[in-house]
């Protein structure tokens, strides 16, 4: 019948070619990862080591998970409902606990982080558990193997919470791997088997802007940085220019992103029969990298504008190079998954960071950041020229 909720009284009402809204519920949600992302990246900054960068790397990871997994939970459910929106709300208070967690998780935090998490992760699959009818057998189904899956997860971050040195890092290790290898297993589940692409329908166009809104996390929380940075520089010629190269490198890496597409993105799996599985690769796991690179970019940012002048240390060459060549990375799988090939000027781009990285250490900091911005902006501009001729 026209109208009517196919899966649930808490779940959206999905219509054909009807693009469903992000709720501002969802906007207001967003707000506890802006922290996290500052979080991540001054944990990097402050402990930049290969221990430490594995440590951030887990975090990340753990972030990111925490996220993409709420947004396709939103996707099922509606937000504008009350139970779904104190929900969201509950989420919110455990990512501030998480997000406060983070600069000490590997320290004496760590059961807090672990807890926060778990709880969150869990206690949101229970909630969809709970609201899908058992009428619905494929949807509650899938909702059990979910459930089933992050309660074995649980299991090892709560006992690395409660661990400590490189037995903490292991044990969270071994959860971060479950979660992730569960969607790839379509959740596999003694009795219920795994799941089926069907059985992982979303509204594409939702998601896609979610995974879009996340891209404008980083990015925003990258030019809130450099500006609360720059502000307490003393403003020389070089902290200009670097400030300058900061802001630029923003508009460029939001044009990569953006322009077409995204866009491109939403339009195709709005419209595709296996939206589920688009959601799985191109917006899961390819947006990884995208924010990560942005997130790394930040970082690297922020050490040039302190330190413009000089030989450029190792540190500053991985972040200011590493960075561009992540969200780059990223960014040309998302596009070859959504479009079927490969753009030339995201490769190009790659290599030519790599190529800066032999270099680097003969380059000042500003200028090997004047550098990545330079090779930002030609990647862009190339490919707005090349998109542009393919559409004539």
């Amino acid at each position: 019948m026209k109208g009517e909720n196919p899966r649930g009284p808490l779940h959206r009402v999905l219509v054909a070619n009807q693009h469903s809204r992000v709720t501002y519920a969802e906007l207001f949600f967003d707000l506890v990862f802006v922290y996290a992302v500052t979080q991540i990246s001054h944990l990097l900054l402050a402990r930049f080591t290969p221990s430490g960068a594995v440590q951030t790397t887990l975090l990340f990871l753990a972030v990111w998970w925490v996220w993409v997994y709420t947004t396709w939970v939103t996707n099922w459910l509606d937000p504008e409902l009350t139970p779904v929106r104190i929900l969201l709300f509950l989420l919110m208070l455990g990512g501030l606990v998480l997000s406060m967690s983070i600069p000490t998780a590997f320290e004496e935090r760590g059961l807090w982080f672990a807890s926060a998490y778990a709880a969150m992760q869990v206690g949101r699959s229970a909630f969809l558990l709970a609201a899908t009818p058992r009428s619905r057998v494929s949807v509650h189904r899938n909702a059990v193997r979910i459930l089933s899956w992050l309660l074995l997860s649980a299991v090892f971050w709560t006992l690395g919470g409660l661990a400590e040195g490189e037995a903490r890092l292991w044990l969270w290790g071994l959860a971060l791997a479950i979660e992730y290898v569960s969607p790839v297993a379509r959740f596999w589940a003694p009795g219920y088997g795994a799941s089926s692409i069907e059985d992982w329908y979303v509204e594409g166009g939702h998601m896609a802007e979610r995974c879009a809104g996340f891209i404008i996390i980083a990015l925003g929380e990258a030019i809130v940085v450099n500006a609360a940075t720059f502000a307490d520089l003393v403003w020389t010629s070089h902290t200009m220019a670097a400030f300058v190269s900061a802001f630029v490198t923003s508009i460029a890496t939001w044009w990569i992103y953006f322009h077409r597409g995204a866009e491109a993105g939403s339009e195709l799996i709005s419209r595709s029969a296996q939206s589920g599985r688009l959601a799985r690769s191109a917006y899961t796991y390819l947006h990884m990298p995208i924010v990560a690179g942005i997130v790394l970019s930040a970082v690297a940012d922020e050490v040039v504008l302190k330190h413009p002048d000089g030989h450029t240390d190792l540190k500053t060459a991985l972040c200011a190079i590493g960075g561009p060549v992540l969200f780059l990375l990223g960014t040309i799988l998302f596009k070859r998954d959504i479009r079927g090939w490969l753009q030339p000027s995201h490769g190009a781009g790659i290599f030519a960071l790599l190529a800066l990285g032999y270099v680097a250490a003969d380059l000042s900091p500003l200028v090997l950041s004047l550098l990545t911005t330079a090779i930002l902006i030609i990647v862009a501009v190339w490919e707005a020229v090349s998109l542009r001729a393919k559409a004539q």
